[in-house]
């Protein structure tokens, strides 16, 4: 298992910069932000002051979406930073949230989805692909490399999922649910023809060192209202008791509404539907033995690699005992001699 941190591009973007740098000198392999071009600033531009001030660590929205920009656009983007800093991109990508909520728009077809990957991924590998009738190409991309990684909830989105995705990033950390969509990826994936163990398992949660429950529960209560977005959006298709867990739909039934101004902060203040009990399942928290304990399960299912969000007030100290203690903890164990 390997780990990012998951920021948000606020003011001064000099700070998501020196988180990155820290992220990178602790060990995570990557740094992801948010993608919401109203609610916070542009991730592209600080992606390559990231890329210029580390060595290693790799950049990536968390996610994309095919409606902001136009996906030639979005591919471009991934290329050049490739080819300015070696291949150091990785390209989440979902049907959209804020970034098309905010400008009153909904989140697009999962039919424009699948081809926005496809598209994204062939022009960002440096190969060509057809698009509105033409067949293009970037002449100026040579070797890039771009995995796409599909952010997903629901019955269908998971199997496009498995169809079509490079990795797939579930945003929860909630063990139960998580067995059940990774396995319904995977069979998606082995319907498909694909080899399962091809895509890249990732569970996304937020993060927090500490003993002050209360403290913890409050910062990270944000996650379980964003979860619920798009629980809506399944519920309002499928219902209560088609093939979703029910553990994912009940919690939101006191759900009243949703103030993206409030998107993702610690201190939103229309989240208090989301239970103590749901924040401890969707969530990573604790002491270090408590999180190296809830990882293990995530590892022993599948997963990958965690992401894990940093929009409470201890950024540092987390990344620091994540550094020290946790991802030590879940390496592969290597001796200098047999």
């Amino acid at each position: 298992m390997d780990f990012g941190v998951v920021l948000q591009t606020n003011p001064p973007a000099s700070r998501t910069v020196h988180l990155a740098k820290l992220a990178e000198q602790y060990g995570f392999s990557t740094a992801w932000t948010f993608d919401s071009h109203l609610l916070w600033q542009e991730p592209y531009v600080i992606y390559s002051k990231i890329l210029s001030e580390t060595h290693r660590i790799k950049v990536g929205p968390f996610v994309t979406n095919p409606a902001t920009r136009d996906w030639t656009v979005t591919a471009s983007v991934f290329a050049t930073l490739n080819e300015l800093y070696g291949n150091r991109t990785i390209c989440g990508i979902g049907r959209g949230d804020s970034a098309v909520r905010v400008t009153n728009g909904r989140p697009t077809t999962l039919a424009d989805l699948r081809e926005s990957i496809h598209v994204i991924r062939e022009l960002g590998n440096s190969r060509e692909v057809e698009y509105n009738g033409s067949t293009l190409r970037f002449p100026w991309s040579v070797g890039s490399e771009l995995p796409v990684w599909v952010a997903a909830y629901g019955p269908m989105a998971l199997k496009l999922t498995g169809q079509v995705g490079d990795g797939f990033i579930l945003q929860l950390a909630d063990i139960d649910i998580a067995k059940w969509m990774i396995q319904t990826v995977r069979n998606a994936a082995e319907d498909a023809g694909r080899d399962p163990a091809s895509i890249t398992i990732c569970v996304a949660a937020p993060m927090m060192i500490g003993d002050d429950w209360q403290n913890m529960r409050d910062q990270s209560r944000w996650f379980g209202g964003m979860v619920g977005n798009h629980v809506a959006d399944i519920v309002s298709k499928y219902g209560t008791d088609g093939a979703v867990p029910k553990a994912l739909t009940d919690y939101i039934e006191q759900r009243s509404g949703y103030d993206y101004n409030s998107h993702g902060k610690a201190n939103n203040d229309h989240v208090d539907f989301v239970p103590d009990e749901i924040v401890d399942r969707f969530c990573v928290l604790g002491t270090p033995s408590d999180h190296i304990a809830k990882l293990e399960e995530l590892k022993s299912i599948g997963v990958d690699h965690f992401a894990g969000y940093l929009m409470h007030n201890d950024k540092e100290e987390t990344m620091r005992v994540y550094g020290e203690t946790v991802m030590p903890a879940l390496a592969d164990s290597v001796t200098a001699k047999a």
